[in-house]
């Protein structure tokens, strides 16, 4: 078996995972840092993101707000602490991203430009119109291959972790063009490797969405916690599940079921469209099982109506939407509405972690959805 070794090993190059081997890079020039990846990072799933990153950026918003709306979004179950470091760095990484490139949208006043999203107080959200983490990533990896102590192992498998005496020494993974396996050795190991939604039939997520990263960290003796939760987003197309971004609604749309009701007065009267995502999914689950939604041969749907808000806004803030909604869908959102209805989004449990992504196994840490 063929043996390699280097000072961190990172699994995942998605946002967690390159931004991970930037900060490693950045950090000390000397290190000797390894990408593994299954597949090419720009086909990682980060590129799916579509609405924006939040961070606090105008003088209206504070922390504490920000802070208030992620901890009640989460049915006050999040880590505070680390909710409240979050917040705080958030505006620090947009500036980084956008001095690293990234195209932000902008006000008219060529200020970085925010929408709303659910269970925002205020509008935060930042965007680059509806491909943000297309940008982010291409931005990311553009940054991270800079680095010359940064070596890429693209269309490489991760399969096992090596453990001993309660340490991460390495891992294993398969070379998929050639089949052969090949060691790693490693003084640190990050778990970058997003999420398990492929689990559920109807979901946003690639099919590269495995949770092989959480699999690999409990056979070797990681605690995975949270598991249960999971995230539903409100709109999912239908049929294929391909996620129609909540900046649609943030733009203004509307969520109608089949008598032409916008229905999420019943369920949130003041947020209506942008209360927190679980609270949207579930309403529109009701809709469905009370018999108020539209049907179609893929079964029932709730509609995403946008037509309001005109081709030209359209095209400028939400031109991926039109187009998958076309290609995919078979429709035309400035004509007719998109049929959506929830689908599984986001892995909201994973590879146990603390504020400092250390894991209980000594050298393993986790990042991103994984953790």
């Amino acid at each position: 078996m063929e043996k390699h070794s280097h000072d961190i090993v990172i699994v995942g190059a998605g946002l967690a995972g390159l931004r991970a081997a930037v900060a490693a890079a950045e950090f000390n020039s000397k290190l000797d840092i390894a990408v593994i990846s299954k597949l090419h990072p720009l086909r990682s799933h980060s590129v799916c993101a579509q609405g924006g990153t939040a961070a606090v950026m105008r003088e209206k918003d504070s922390f504490d707000l920000h802070a208030y709306d992620t901890v009640k979004g989460a049915d006050f179950l999040a880590d505070q602490d680390v909710v409240e470091f979050f917040v705080r760095q958030a505006p620090k990484e947009i500036i980084l991203m956008e001095h690293w490139g990234c195209p932000w949208s902008r006000t008219p006043e060529g200020k970085i430009d925010q929408r709303p999203f659910g269970g925002h107080t205020y509008p935060r959200a930042c965007f680059a119109a509806d491909m943000t983490g297309f940008h982010e990533m291409h931005t990311l990896y553009g940054k991270a291959t800079t680095y010359e102590n940064v070596k890429f192992y693209d269309e490489w498998f991760a399969t096992s972790l090596i453990v001993k005496d309660g340490a991460v020494t390495g891992l294993t993974a398969i070379e998929l063009k050639t089949g052969v396996m090949h060691a790693f050795k490693a003084k640190a190991v990050v778990m970058a490797t997003g999420g398990h939604e492929r689990i559920y039939e109807f979901t946003t997520f690639s099919h590269t969405t495995t949770g092989d990263g959480m699999a690999m960290a409990y056979r070797a003796g990681a605690p995975l916690e949270d598991m249960e939760f999971v995230q539903f987003h409100p709109t999912g197309l239908v049929p294929s599940g391909v996620l129609i971004t909540e900046g649609a609604r943030g733009e203004g749309g509307y969520l109608l079921n089949a008598l032409g009701e916008r229905f999420m007065k019943r369920y949130a009267p003041e947020k209506m469209e942008l209360a927190p995502r679980d609270v949207v999914s579930r309403a529109e689950q009701t809709e469905i099982l009370e018999g108020r939604a539209f049907t179609g041969p893929h079964g029932p749907y709730i509609a995403l109506d946008l037509r309001h808000l005109g081709e030209e806004k359209i095209n400028e803030r939400l031109p991926l939407i039109r187009d998958v909604a076309i290609k995919l869908g078979g429709v035309d959102p400035v004509k007719e509405p998109i049929p959506i209805r929830p689908a599984a989004h986001y892995s909201m449990g994973g590879i146990k972690a603390n504020i400092r992504t250390e894991t209980p196994i000594r050298g393993l840490y986790a990042a991103g959805e994984c953790s």
